[in-house]
């Protein structure tokens, strides 16, 4: 799909809950200058574990979107990047790399478990077409 649909699709907190499943993904405030840009927030409540929050701090249309755990949670040292390639007219890439460390032994690893079936879940269904249907 072409990356401008394709980031506006990732670039939407409410439809990262596909990704980030079995978290629940609900917007918390809107970016400065753009409703999904630098300073927009969600929180991220990943099951039974306690909820966070995660704040945009970069983004750059078709190409970047970068976000920090900001608040609450079982990790620190937290940084998700979502790159996007244009390859050629109508394909994209995207590379998906979250860093982060457990505040306490053994949560990183669960984390990465649970998150990383989740994205990989949802990419896939999103290039299949599955989910795509209902980018605005």
């Amino acid at each position: 799909m072409p990356v401008d649909r394709l980031f506006a699709h990732l670039a939407e907190h409410e439809n990262l809950g596909k990704l980030f499943a079995p978290a629940k993904v609900v917007r918390l405030r809107d970016g400065a200058s753009n409703r999904n840009g630098a300073g927009s927030a969600r929180s991220v409540k990943p099951g039974p574990l306690p909820a966070f929050v995660e704040t945009v701090t970069d983004y750059r249309e078709n190409e970047l979107i970068e976000y920090r755990i900001t608040k609450g949670g079982l990790l620190k040292n937290h940084l998700g990047q979502i790159r996007f390639f244009r390859l050629d007219a109508g394909s994209s890439r995207v590379a998906f790399n979250i860093v982060f460390e457990g505040k306490a032994p053994g949560v990183g690893s669960l984390f990465r478990l649970i998150i990383s079936r989740g994205i990989r879940k949802g990419l896939l269904e999103l290039a299949d077409n599955k989910t795509f249907a209902r980018v605005p």
